[in-house]
């Protein structure tokens, strides 16, 4: 279903009828369509709502631009309008970013996080300079390595055909836009001010984001845990949706 506001129409996918409620964020250019595996299972037991966000999948965005205040409004706006008063608040990747935003300035909604294969702060590095350039001279061939770069599994070649469909429905401004205003974020020297439990989930594998990300997140979030898939790479919720549900359900039980 489509919910309108007035600079956006959020694509939002909503299943289930469980007594307990976890929202989940997709990554970069990643829609929420990335957490439909995990949720598969999860929704036999929880009420499971993802969403597109601005720049990706099938949400419409009309915003002059797209900026990290404006996608953590925008998580809150979904949950207001699906009347959602509390939940467990799930985000991949650099979605890790706004949850961790949302649950610092609103933590009395969320009863806990998980944070998949995510990182507390971004930066105008050499690579996000690389895939800059990329999205602004051949979006595709970009998407194409990224999302190679992304699923490191073996026999993985269904996943990646349908990773590259994923972030093909995003387009070279938006990403660019979507990188850049994550260098915003101001979360990683506030993680000691978590409250709700968080689990983090990380693929050994992931060459995108190193496992010593979630691990240093771990140490400093005042009641983490770290469940490390070994054989995953940067999206486990598309190649290891069983043990990423799996792992949600036993933290959370």
């Amino acid at each position: 279903m489509f919910l309108k506001s007035q600079d956006a129409d959020f694509f939002v996918t909503s299943f289930g009828r469980g007594p307990r409620t976890i929202v989940a964020h997709g990554g970069w250019v990643g829609s929420g369509e990335l957490w439909l595996p995990p949720f598969e299972r999860l929704s036999q037991d929880w009420r499971t709502v993802t969403y597109d966000h601005r720049g990706t999948g099938a949400t419409r965005s009309r915003a002059p631009q797209i900026t990290f205040d404006l996608l953590v409004d925008d998580l809150f706006h979904v949950l207001d309008s699906l009347d959602i008063q509390r939940c467990v608040l799930a985000g991949e990747s650099s979605g890790a970013l706004v949850v961790l935003e949302a649950a610092l300035r609103q933590p009395q909604r969320f009863e806990g996080l998980v944070l998949v294969d995510g990182r507390a702060s971004s930066s105008n590095s050499a690579g996000a300079a690389r895939f800059i350039d990329g999205c602004k001279t051949d979006f595709a061939a970009t998407m194409q390595a990224f999302v190679r770069a992304c699923v490191t599994e073996d026999n993985a070649e269904a996943e990646l055909k349908w990773g590259e469909q994923i972030v093909m429905r995003s387009n070279g401004p938006a990403a660019v836009e979507l990188m850049e205003c994550m260098w915003t974020a101001q979360v990683q020297h506030r993680l000691e001010e978590i409250s709700q439990p968080t689990l983090l989930i990380h693929g050994r594998r992931d060459v995108i984001t190193p496992v010593s990300e979630s691990e240093d997140m771990a140490r400093r979030i005042p009641n983490a845990k770290l469940v490390v898939i070994e054989d995953a790479g940067h999206v486990p919720v598309i190649t290891r949706p069983d043990q990423v549900a799996e792992a949600i359900n036993s933290y959370f039980r």
